[in-house]
């Protein structure tokens, strides 16, 4: 029987970042005598092809404009932590605290558009029934109609927010899940595979309240070759924390 090492889950979960051999051995050697602690992380802004024509030209460049607000926004919140008074702290209110919950907001808020214009606006986008995304959205759904019937409702669902299929580490399986504005009712141990944005920005200028519309066009041109590689990775994930 294999047996599960914390360098097997490390080298899985380098792999899904995409980290090389030669960045694996930089943070391998020594650290210096005096190292600089440093809290802040630096986010940058990734390019993106939207050709679909289910969203407007102008709703498009408008998302894009708050995808790189949140951007800006969470690099200056890291930046501050660097220096923020962390003795004169307390859980009714501090300005570490504040700070904290502003990074995880903008944080999820980067990461969150990155995942979602990266899985749509696929102008040529089909599924095949013998891909790993069809077989495990089947597998833990009952069928994979059944898993887009559950999905439309998270999307119907989400208060401001996002609608998730996200693999669970705990439950080793797939799910749905709903995320309210960018750090509500986030689940532990979740890895994100689809995910689509359903903020009133993201449709109101093109659909006005009509989520279900909206929902409907953005799937018919969901991005499966982005999707199954996502699979591919949480596939990873769950041999190495088995073991395998």
């Amino acid at each position: 029987m294999s047996i599960i090492t914390d360098e097997k889950i490390i080298q899985s979960i380098r792999e899904t970042l995409g980290f090389d051999e030669e960045e694996r051995k930089e943070l391998k050697k020594e650290p210096r005598e005096n190292p600089i602690l440093s809290e802040s992380y630096v986010a940058q802004e990734k390019r993106f092809s939207l050709p679909t024509e289910l969203l407007s030209g102008a709703n498009k460049q408008s998302h894009k404009e708050l995808y790189l607000q949140y951007i800006e926004d969470f690099n200056r919140i890291s930046a501050e932590l660097d220096t923020v008074n962390r003795d004169e702290v307390t859980s009714n209110h501090s300005e570490y605290r504040s700070l904290k919950i502003d990074e995880t907001y903008n944080m999820n808020a980067v990461y969150l558009h990155e995942l979602y214009f990266s899985n749509i606006s696929d102008l040529q986008s089909q599924i095949g029934m013998d891909s790993l995304a069809y077989m495990r959205l089947s597998r833990d759904f009952g069928g994979f109609d059944e898993w887009q019937k559950d999905f439309i409702a998270c999307c119907s669902s989400a208060r401001c927010g996002w609608a998730i299929t996200y693999f669970n580490t705990y439950l080793q399986r797939y799910v749905n899940t709903i995320v309210d504005l960018h750090s509500l009712n986030v689940p532990v141990g979740g890895y994100p595979i689809i995910v689509m944005d359903v903020w009133q920005h993201a449709y109101y200028r093109d659909y006005l309240n009509d989520v279900k519309t909206y929902t409907y066009g953005m799937m018919k041109q969901l991005n499966w070759n982005v999707i199954e590689k996502r699979f591919q990775r949480s596939e990873k994930i769950a041999n190495a924390l088995r073991g395998l």
